[in-house]
């Protein structure tokens, strides 16, 4: 894990980070009394602690959430662009969507920095890590079904991070309804490739286009954040599982009728694995 790199890239999105924490050489005098205590299997988990010490849901201001997206949609962008490219896919049309999917994201990160002007980072691909610091084996780009895996985990944050911001947004229509439809693009693109898992031979026929409860349809353990909390089953104080009318709501139909949000502290530390 490259803590300065991380750093940096953190501090691009939310230059007050250090008002929340210490200062940087702080930090990396931190880090370093950590090399000589943990294991180095042990810096990411105090990494995520860190990160857990900045950021409490805290009032984000509508430039705080669009510098957020425009992180996250870089992201998506950089990673189809290169998925896109390769001649794994199963079907044309499979080629076809990651490429008609690629081109919405990029369109998302130019209506996010033009929204931001001068104050949008500078992001390109050697800021990301789509193999996640070697968890995911060097198959991201190399193996079809691994590639889904990680397309289908990036949407499911993007679709929950959304949510998460919109409340930041209430002050500004604008931005709130533009945010709003990407985040119902990415629900598609979400569904779309959920589709595309399920049609592959070695997944189970029963795969659905939506999330149910925390189960993360075979992805690696490292992805479960993405899908933790996601089993809920009370909406606004009412429980919403039982028999109505005749009706029975089960536990999964419930937690499947509603995507759940996320908030800034748990989608910085789904994404901060992806980051160099």
């Amino acid at each position: 894990m490259n803590i300065p790199n991380l750093l940096t890239q953190i501090e691009k999105v939310d230059p007050e980070v250090y008002d929340r924490l210490d200062s940087r050489r702080a930090i990396f005098k931190h880090f370093a009394g950590f090399g000589k205590k943990l294991a180095v299997a042990a810096v990411p988990l105090a990494f995520s602690s860190m990160l857990n010490k900045a950021y409490g849901q805290t009032n984000r201001s509508v430039t705080d959430v669009l510098k957020f997206a425009f992180l996250l949609e870089n992201l998506e962008a950089e990673f189809y662009k290169q998925a896109a490219a390769k001649d794994i896919f199963a079907t044309p049309a499979g080629k076809k969507a990651f490429e008609t999917i690629r081109d919405h994201e990029i369109a998302h990160v130019a209506f996010l920095k033009t929204a931001l002007g001068a104050d949008a980072p500078n992001y390109s691909a050697d800021t990301f890590d789509f193999d996640a610091g070697g968890a995911l084996g060097g198959k991201t780009f190399t193996d079809y079904g691994t590639m889904l895996a990680v397309a289908q985990a990036f949407e499911d944050t993007g679709v929950r991070a959304y949510k998460g911001q919109a409340a930041f947004l209430m002050s500004n229509n604008d931005v709130l309804q533009a945010a709003l439809q990407i985040h119902s693009v990415e629900a598609r693109h979400a569904a779309h490739i959920r589709r595309m898992r399920r049609d592959m031979a070695t997944m189970p026929a029963d795969q659905k286009p939506w999330i149910t409860g925390k189960d993360r349809g075979g992805l690696p353990a490292l992805i479960q954040p993405v899908y933790d909390g996601e089993d809920v089953t009370t909406q606004a104080t009412v429980k919403i599982t039982g028999t109505f009318g005749g009706i029975t709501i089960s536990d999964a139909a419930a937690s499947e009728a509603f995507d759940e949000p996320l908030t800034t502290e748990q989608v910085t530390t789904i994404v901060t694995p992806f980051l160099k």
